[in-house]
């Protein structure tokens, strides 16, 4: 069937490519995927089984339902680690589906032990993992719960985490000072962890963390947005590939022959002369993340501003400048780029748009686009 809708190419070769640039950066430390959120909008289906063939071990997922799925698309032999909460009444559906759950609060850690003991269950038949808050003040247990925690021999060992791990709230910015006070906290407690049990992984750094230096290293970095393109070296050139390109289709072309106001609220007034293009896609396929309040495109080649407010369905384009337009015949699809390289790159769009590259990539896990993955 052939739709008229967005094409999304994911180069899977650039996510492999990249994961390798992080593992080779941080040699010394097990580099695992985060993969939650349909892997950043990329397509976990895709994404987890290719990073798992060049080697990958480790993965996390936000949700349950996303780690039980996820977990079928990697090895036996692969951790897959639940970022979010147990839910009540779900904890065997956990264990059965191999699953280590990051417990980030005393309640959590007493909750699991407690069902884990009446299950018949221990540390190596249900792992788990310990997240503590060293800063950022959103989830973990706090640094005095976490110190009575560890000062409590026989219950610690009776948890026995695989891992502990904290997240660094302003890697993006590397001359914060946040970072070395969350580093020191979190090494602080973690040398005391391993301790007690020296096959414990430590884990801090994601990203940005990771290229912060290797003093955040630790024994497990967890890259996510750098897998999928976004630049994770505050302030230098991007070590990473681009993943993903974006490709609107041209549904008509109005060549305008009188003043005209242009989408809701009529905010634009176009002119005589002016062609626009109305293209298959709006903020209901992520567009208005994607584009910023002052978007634009290429079209066959030609930079091209969007004019009007974005619509659900629909965007509409100035392509007054692209002078090839004589050569499109009906038989032809005409397309306008919006997300790719250069200056549509995620780090381009993530600076012109003022959000987050997080938010551009995960904004196109909405839409309704064709999606071309390219091999590895």
């Amino acid at each position: 069937m052939n739709e008229n809708t967005g094409t999304l190419t994911i180069n899977l070769a650039a996510i492999v490519a990249n994961w390798r640039t992080v593992a080779a950066y941080a040699d010394s430390s097990v580099t695992s995927a985060v993969v939650k959120a349909d892997a950043y909008g990329m397509g976990v289906e895709q994404v987890a089984p290719a990073l798992y063939r060049a080697g990958c071990r480790h993965f996390f997922f936000a949700t349950l339902s996303e780690a039980v799925a996820g977990r079928s698309l990697v090895g036996a032999d692969a951790q897959c680690y639940l970022l979010g909460c147990v839910p009540g009444g779900s904890e065997a559906d956990v264990v059965r589906h191999r699953l280590v759950p990051v417990l980030s609060s005393l309640v959590a850690v007493n909750r699991w032990l407690a069902w884990r003991a009446g299950a018949g269950f221990d540390a190596s038949s249900a792992p788990a993992a310990v997240k503590f808050d060293t800063g950022m003040t959103r989830s973990g247990l706090a640094v005095a719960e976490l110190q009575h925690l560890l000062g409590d021999a026989e219950r610690w060992a009776e948890l026995s985490p695989v891992l502990l791990m904290s997240h660094l709230a302003v890697a993006d910015e590397a001359s914060n000072p946040q970072n070395r006070r969350q580093r020191d906290a979190f090494f602080a407690l973690g040398t005391l962890a391993k301790r007690l049990q020296p096959d414990l992984l430590l884990s801090l750094a994601n990203s940005c963390g990771t290229y912060l230096g290797r003093d955040y290293h630790a024994d497990l970095v967890r890259p996510g947005a750098a897998l999928y393109g976004f630049n994770p070296v505050v302030g230098g050139e991007s070590p990473m590939l681009p993943v993903v390109r974006l490709s609107l289709p041209v549904m008509s072309l109005r060549a305008l022959t009188q003043p005209s106001q242009v989408g809701y609220g009529a905010e634009y007034t176009a002119l005589p002369g002016q062609v626009l293009a109305v293209v298959a896609g709006g903020y209901a396929d992520g567009l208005h993340r994607i584009l910023g309040r002052e978007g634009y495109g290429y079209c066959l080649g030609v930079k091209v501003p969007v004019v009007g407010r974005i619509s659900m369905d629909s965007t509409v384009f100035d392509v007054t400048a692209v002078t090839d337009l004589h050569e499109i015949d009906g038989r032809q699809t005409l397309n306008i780029d919006v997300l790719g390289e250069g200056d549509l790159s995620v780090d381009a769009l993530t600076r012109r748009n003022q959000a987050l590259g997080y938010e551009v990539l995960t904004c196109v896990r909405s839409g309704r686009y064709r999606r071309i993955y390219q091999g590895e």
